[in-house]
């Protein structure tokens, strides 16, 4: 599994309900998308939940590069592309996903914490870690899921989870979320990823 996310940070006067139109309207296109788990469409808004940005975030579970590079190199990423300029995509490898007690649920809010993890700590030691708070969040009242993810090149970890109440009980950056496509989230291996 991979997780992936762009950012596209947008001018503090930016009309907002242009990014919720855009992922109401062309969110369905991926609805049925290959080897996709899972794409929340994102939304940061200046002022809103502590963000100091107004910022559109897509974060994408995938099941395998294969998609997500059909995903890159098609259509629906040119795209953005043309809208909005070419963003830097971030790609993680997967340490664990955990389906949460409200999986049935609508998404409306999404968790992102970054961690680096510091020298001199046991690789090991910090992916067991980051695989427990994943499941703690999962377990939590009203989380949808979580995933624990890491870039081996810069060694950060990713939390991230989706609620289905405006006040989640996970620290980070906090976004709406606009639109969901699951049509391979039933595949996404659950647990630990090693």
């Amino acid at each position: 599994m991979h997780a992936m996310q762009y950012e596209v940070t947008l001018p503090a006067d930016y009309d907002m309900d242009i990014i919720r139109a855009r992922a109401t309207g062309k969110g369905p296109l991926l609805d049925d998308f290959p080897g996709l788990g899972l794409k929340a469409y994102l939304l940061r808004e200046n002022g809103v939940d502590g963000s100091p940005v107004n910022q559109y975030a897509p974060f994408y579970l995938w099941q395998a590069p294969a998609g997500m590079n059909a995903f890159l190199w098609g259509p629906g990423f040119q795209g953005l592309v043309d809208d909005f300029g070419r963003p830097r995509v971030r790609h993680w490898a997967a340490l664990a996903y955990e389906e949460g007690g409200a999986a049935g649920a609508t998404a409306r809010v999404a968790v992102r914490r970054r961690l680096g993890v510091p020298d001199g700590v046991r690789l090991s030691e910090a992916a067991e870690e980051a695989v427990r708070e994943s499941g703690r969040l999962a377990a939590l009242d009203g989380a949808v899921c979580t995933a624990v993810v890491v870039d081996p090149y810069h060694w950060d970890l990713v939390h991230f989870s989706l609620w289905d109440h405006d006040t989640p009980e996970a620290e980070g950056d906090v976004f709406q979320v606009l639109y969901m496509n699951t049509p391979e989230r039933a595949r996404l291996p659950r647990g630990r990823q090693w």
